[in-house]
């Protein structure tokens, strides 16, 4: 009972200050909880632990924020989990079903489906391919990934931290990265496609 009346009180701090809640009922809000001018909160969000969100910021249904730092003009969501550590510059987008975890994305930056970004500083103007995973856990130690401005990283690449991605580099579709990627390049690794004619399965 406690608790529904400390919910309840937050819901109404938070609509006195202008912010929109299609579903009020639905939201959950720490005490900690900050939010800034011209945000909308989309129904069953949950923030946990300090949450601070500036200016124009969108939350969509279904998703997570515990811990993390939210700047402006940023689109989060639908069902995207933000671990703690997490900070969103200006004018980010996270996804649908997009986990980040103790990381920075840079301003203009994109992580848009279904990808895990762990332990990473993600520079300006990136785009993070759907199926991405930062492998940042070898089973004993975390490890840091960096990927620097202008970065196009192709759907479904593995990032085996440690690994660093330089500016304005491109990272082919399915790749498992384990070197440093220098500046301006192309990186691939990708099995040749074997094609067997007139093939026939065993019954």
């Amino acid at each position: 009972m406690k608790q529904e009346l400390i919910q309840k009180r937050l819901r109404e701090k938070f609509l006195k200050q202008g912010v929109k809640m299609m579903s009020p009922e639905t939201v959950f809000f720490s005490s900690k909880t900050k939010i800034g001018k011209n945000v909308s909160i989309e129904p069953y969000v949950v923030f946990i632990g300090k949450v601070e969100i500036q200016n124009n910021v969108t939350v969509k249904s279904f998703s997570h924020l515990e811990d993390v730092k939210i700047n402006n003009n940023v689109l989060i969501g639908p069902y995207a989990r933000l671990r703690p550590g997490t900070i969103l510059e200006d004018n980010t987008k996270i996804g649908n079903f997009v986990e980040i975890k103790k990381s920075r994305i840079g301003k203009n930056s994109k992580v848009n489906h279904l990808s895990y970004v762990g332990d990473t500083r993600i520079g300006k103007s990136v785009n993070i391919g759907a199926g991405t995973i930062t492998c940042n856990y070898d089973g004993f130690k975390k490890s840091k990934t960096i990927i620097k401005d202008k970065v196009f990283i192709g759907s479904n690449t593995s990032l085996v931290a440690p690994v660093i991605i330089d500016e304005l580099s491109v990272i082919g579709a399915g790749s498992v990265i384990t070197r440093k990627v220098n500046k301006r390049s192309l990186a691939l690794t990708r099995s040749k496609q074997i094609e067997v004619k007139n093939y026939k399965r065993k019954k």
